[in-house]
């Protein structure tokens, strides 16, 4: 508990909104439902159906531990990992499956939403360090 009476409440919340997404992200589509779109997508470098549906669910678990984990990292390198993976989901989807921008709520505005969040966790982690 001590550790998050240091945080600021901009650091708390931008934590816990980027924690929900990726739990979210992989719990929802790629473990409890396993949505068809997210192996479809996989479909693209892993041919094979059932490796793509495996994969799938490996990836959903990984990304739980990675949401779980930026509760707590004290690093911002953590969040600077986070930006550029999101950045490589992006170009992911827009070299294999452009027509998803024009959904609503597409990759696109999740994406920037969740990487200006890791900017400003990037600013209050930096500011917390000046601070000490």
């Amino acid at each position: 508990m001590r550790f998050f009476s240091n945080q600021t409440p901009v650091l708390l919340l931008c934590r816990a909104a980027l924690s929900f997404s990726w739990v979210y992200q992989g719990a929802v589509p790629k473990i409890v439902c396993q949505s068809s779109g997210e192996t479809e997508l996989l479909g693209h470098v892993i041919p094979v159906y059932q490796w793509a549906c495996e994969a799938v669910l490996w990836m959903g678990i990984a990304e739980i531990v990675f949401g779980l984990f930026l509760l707590v990292a004290r690093w911002s390198w953590v969040f600077w990992f986070n930006a550029a993976a999101l950045v490589g989901l992006l170009c992911f989807v827009a070299l294999f499956e452009p027509t998803m921008f024009s959904l609503p709520f597409n990759p696109l505005t999740l994406n920037v939403s969740l990487i200006a969040l890791s900017v400003i966790a990037i600013l209050e982690l930096n500011k917390i360090k000046t601070l000490r």
